[in-house]
Formats: C-alpha cells, structure tokens, sequence
C-alpha cells in the first residue's frame, strides 16, 4: 500500500528487508524510484497507481545492486534511468547469461526466489554523465551522484518536496555498506557521499532510505552522523557503538552484525589500510 510522507510523494515499502519504492507524482504520471523486489508488490504498486489515474512515465534505479534493478510489465514502458556507471554497471551484470540464474540461486534461502521477477532486470537507460535533474514533467529530482556503496550510486532530492531518496545510505536499521572492490578509497568515497548529503540537509523534511524508516525532519542529520561515525571507526580500526549492530540490533536484523564483521575484515586486509585518519 503506498504511503504519503509528503505533498506529491509517497513510498511502497517491501516485505523484503523494508525495501522502498518511491513514488514522485508529476503531470502527467509519475516518477518510480525503485519499484520494489517481489512480483505480487509490484503488482499492487501498480493497482495503486492505476487507481490513482497515475500512470509511471519515468523510473530510475539509484545504483547497479540487483534489488534495485528490477521491474514489473504492469508498471509500464517508461524508460528507466540511472547515472552513466549505474547503467554500464547493469550492461556489464546483463552481459553474463548465468548472472539471472545467480540471483535466483542467491535468493533460495529467503524463499522468495520464485516471486522476484527478472525479465526486466537491469534494462536502465544512462543518463549522461553529470546530468543535474532527472529529465521528465514533474518537479525537479536533483541527482546526487557519488561512489558510496556502489559504482553510479546516486541520491534523489526532490526539493520542492523536501524529499531526499537516499538510496542504499541513512538507513536506521543497515549498517553503512561499502565496497572494498570498486574504488580505490572506499572509506573515503563513502565520506565524501556523506558530504555531499549534507549539503542538502537544511531542506530536507523527508528522507527515504532504500532499506528502513522514513525518517522524518530532524533525522536526515542524525542518521548522517551515525553513518559517518561508523565509517571513521572502521578506519580507525574500532568496533562501532551503532545501535544497528551488536546486542542493541533490532529484532529480525541480527544478521547486520554479519555484515558488519565480514567487512571489517575485508577493509583490515586491503594493503592500502593503515588505520589512522587520513
């Protein structure tokens, strides 16, 4: 069931680790961001909008991980954005033939396997490379490209709105997630992602993290700073006290710790690490 959380906007959250579409309503239709992981909740994002008399003419998937990439036919034929490395990093993920049949094989263990849709996967239409606003009939949509946590990962500021789609970041129940393999100072992209979300953060009434709450105003900064405070620890080299690990984690989310731990490890043995400030 979509949600309002601000005029023009509303959010579809999914049962699968709280995931969240969002929805930006325009003139003619509307501005899908990230329309969700399992076929039934597309579907009935669809439902919603057909009763709305608001058809998608846009979409955008704020960066290359697969439960971001995906779509549904009922949602339409809008072309489907991303940044330029976003879209190449799906171009590459396509060009295997087995890469379908991972997802598949990763998702057996949840038992949602045969309810996520893949026809549709990954088929993002690039935007060029420093383009400012998302190009359709509707309010602006700032993008905010950076390299945190994935290759073209890009936040949404939707600033008539206040509105902030953060992607896979200011989350209140994941960890900051980075990626070790893919840029040559992850710690630092990721702080310089932070950054950037900060300079945003004085219109910011709403913010929508891919995964988790929607955090109302106030709570763009404080998840800001606790995101930021966990990446300094982890390039100092100390355990974060972050209430989204350890025996503080919500219940149903313990596995985050995991995460945590294996990329702590992952960033301890890089050889570039040195565990003081840069």
């Amino acid at each position: 069931m979509l949600k309002r959380v601000a005029e023009g906007v509303l959010v579809h959250e999914s049962e699968f680790v709280q995931s969240n579409a969002v929805v930006v309503q325009g003139r003619a239709g509307v501005l899908l961001i990230d329309p969700g992981v399992q076929d039934h909740e597309m579907a009935c994002l669809a439902d919603d909008l057909s009763q709305l008399g608001r058809p998608v003419v846009a979409g955008f998937s704020t960066h290359p991980d697969w439960d971001h990439l995906l779509w549904h036919p009922r949602l339409g034929e809008a072309t489907r954005y991303g940044t330029a490395r976003c879209a190449a990093a799906a171009r590459e993920q396509l060009s295997d033939p087995g890469v379908k049949a991972e997802i598949t094989a990763h998702l057996e263990p949840t038992g949602i396997a045969e309810h996520v849709p893949l026809d549709l996967y990954g088929l993002v239409t690039a935007l060029p490379a420093g383009t400012a606003l998302v190009p359709w009939d509707g309010p602006d949509v700032r993008v905010i490209e950076h390299q945190a946590h994935a290759p073209g990962h890009a936040a949404l500021f939707v600033e008539e709105r206040g509105v902030l789609v953060a992607g896979d970041m200011l989350s209140d129940v994941l960890v900051p997630m980075l990626d070790p393999d893919a840029t040559a100072d992850p710690i630092e992209d990721y702080l310089a992602a932070l950054r950037l979300l900060e300079d945003v953060a004085d219109g910011v009434e709403v913010v929508v993290p891919g995964h988790g709450s929607v955090g109302g105003a106030g709570q763009v900064r404080a998840r800001i700073e606790l995101d930021r405070a966990y990446v300094l620890a982890l390039r100092e080299g100390r355990t974060p006290d972050d209430p989204r690990i350890g025996p503080s984690a919500r219940p149903g989310w313990e596995w985050v710790t995991d995460v945590h731990t294996g990329q702590a490890e992952r960033l301890a043995q890089r050889p570039d690490r040195t565990g003081t400030p840069a």
